[in-house]
């Protein structure tokens, strides 16, 4: 019975760290940029959009595709990013603890 009280003590303590871990990504902000700069994009940890900034040379009617396509080049790179930062985070919660192979954290 010990064995499934120590496995009780473990979760609770791994969930409060989610909890910390939760609220460390949503204050986190990963940016992406594109077009060496001209566009950047930052999300939060969960991937929410906190702010895009576009260089005024590409606020030209004539510059709409190259805009929109540096716009999805920033999205994916900050996404990227964002991706590996709640992996190396969530590292920190479940480092002590075996997940099966492809289950993802937060759910």
């Amino acid at each position: 019975m010990k064995n499934i009280s120590d496995m009780m003590k473990q979760l609770q303590q791994m969930q409060a760290k989610m909890q910390e871990v939760q609220a460390k990504l949503e204050a986190m902000t990963i940016e992406g940029k594109a077009g060496g700069g001209l566009v950047s994009v930052q999300l939060n940890g969960k991937g929410a959009l906190r702010g895009v900034a576009i260089d005024p040379s590409l606020l030209v009617a004539s510059e709409k595709e190259i805009l929109e396509d540096l716009l999805v080049a920033a999205h994916a790179e900050a996404r990227t990013r964002m991706e590996e930062a709640v992996a190396q985070e969530m590292q920190s919660v479940t480092g002590g603890f075996a997940l099966p192979p492809g289950f993802k954290l937060p759910f």
